[in-house]
């Protein structure tokens, strides 16, 4: 049902005589039957037009220059957009210049995918001339005419049909993929933010692993890193996969949580760089540690925000850990370390590595577990960081203690804390007296 705030705009464009058709993403989610996020109105209308029938609207004026006024209607932003074709697209992004029509056909040819070409009145009346239907029906990604005209036109076209493909779990048609890998260079112009948006939106879809593994040309153009890890063979019994296919595996494996997914493509990114042979093997040893590194400098590079930055490196950071009771002191400590939320998320990344090996690994059966075990500890009371012992740094240097031998007797007291040790004052300083030179 279409909201009253959309029909009132729609209604006051055809009471002055214009056409109001709903186009593009919201006609798509109607035929497939979800709620659309934002409405979009195409019109006849010029925008002064426009701005003259919502004169008692507020509205902001942006993309006027392009045929896009957004009228504010009921507290909702409308983007009203006057039919038009484009001219050149000298920066690859935006057109030079608009010629505005007065007919729909023009304005459903300069679009992007056919599935979002589609325009509808509020009756439900579809105007197609793309097929955009018949590809939703069929679940294909397909351009609007020739794709290398469309992505010559705007190259951030390439990540929006890879970021639809995954979101919606469709296929892209034979000749629009050809073009997504033929004109994958042009990526190079455009700005990283846009850029990191439709990847991070690719990576939060339906079915990121196809496109991953099919597209990693495309993907390297802005993350050269990824090329080494494709078709890089693990060697190794633990592992049935390649390094690529074994990420974008361990990407559609994980919840669909930002950090999470990021991290899934992320955690293994060194792999190539620190192999060793030996053995009739490969090894990986210290790859979570330099993988961390390299995922602060891509995520740098794609200007992804701080918080993103440090919750990712971090889950990258920690992602090897075996989930085994052996560890469950180290495991206490580091929820400390890193808070609630971030060390479930941990355990989402180890759970998804290793669904993502492709062997018989029993660990998968112990992960959340653990995890459960940690967080009946840590609300029981246990003490998972320095703040929580009983003993402080003031406490032992009056028993005795000074300079870096507080740090290094608080640190111990933590540890004896974690594996089960009372957290009391009398017993953690007798603990420490006995191990560290002090008068206790």
């Amino acid at each position: 049902m279409i909201p009253a705030y959309v029909t009132r705009v729609t209604e006051r464009l055809r009471e002055k005589g214009f056409d109001a058709y709903l186009a593009g993403g919201c006609v798509r989610d109607f035929l497939m039957g979800l709620v659309p996020h934002d409405y979009d109105i195409a019109t006849d209308a010029t925008p002064d037009e426009v701005l003259s029938v919502f004169s008692d609207f507020r509205s902001l004026l942006q993309g006027a220059a392009h045929g896009t006024v957004c009228v504010v209607s009921e507290g909702e932003n409308i983007e009203i957009t006057t039919y038009r074709s484009d001219g050149k697209y000298s920066d690859k992004r935006h057109p030079d210049s608009v010629t505005f029509s007065r007919t729909p056909e023009d304005d459903m040819a300069r679009r992007d995918l056919t599935i979002n070409a589609m325009m509808m009145d509020t009756d439900g009346n579809i105007i197609d001339i793309c097929g955009g239907r018949e590809d939703l029906a069929k679940g294909i990604i397909r351009c609007v005419g020739d794709p290398e005209r469309r992505f010559g036109e705007d190259a951030l076209r390439i990540m929006r049909a890879l970021r639809f493909a995954s979101v919606l779990g469709f296929e892209i048609e034979e000749r629009t993929a050809q073009a997504v890998h033929g004109c994958r260079e042009l990526l190079r112009e455009i700005a990283v933010e846009r850029i990191s948006d439709e990847l991070t939106k690719l990576l939060m879809g339906e079915q990121p692993e196809r496109i991953l593994c099919d597209y990693p040309d495309v993907l390297s153009v802005f993350i050269p890193e990824i090329a080494p890890c494709v078709g890089f063979d693990q060697m190794s019994p633990y592992h049935s996969f390649d390094v690529w296919t074994h990420i974008a595996k361990a990407v559609q494996s994980a919840p669909r949580i930002k950090r999470v997914r990021l991290a899934m493509m992320l955690h293994d990114i060194a792999k190539p760089s620190c192999c060793t042979e030996y053995g009739g093997g490969r090894h990986f040893k210290g790859h979570d540690e330099l993988s961390a590194q390299m995922a602060a400098q891509i995520l740098t590079r794609l200007r992804f925000d701080n918080r993103t930055l440090s919750d990712v490196t971090s889950l990258v950071r920690y992602h090897e850990i075996k989930p085994e009771k052996a560890d469950t002191a180290w495991y206490r400590l580091l929820y400390g370390k890193l808070g609630r939320e971030l060390f479930c998320d941990l355990f989402e990344v180890a759970l998804a590595d290793n669904l993502a090996k492709g062997t018989d690994n029993s660990r998968i059966h112990t992960v959340m577990p653990l995890r459960d075990e940690i967080l009946a500890y840590a609300d029981g009371g246990g003490c998972t960081r320095l703040s929580e012992l009983a003993v402080n740094g003031a406490d032992l240097e009056a028993a005795g203690l000074s300079g870096r031998e507080i740090g290094k007797a608080l640190d111990y007291a933590l540890n004896a804390a974690a594996n089960g040790t009372p957290n009391r004052k009398d017993v953690l300083l007798d603990l420490i007296g006995r191990h560290f030179s002090c008068g206790t």
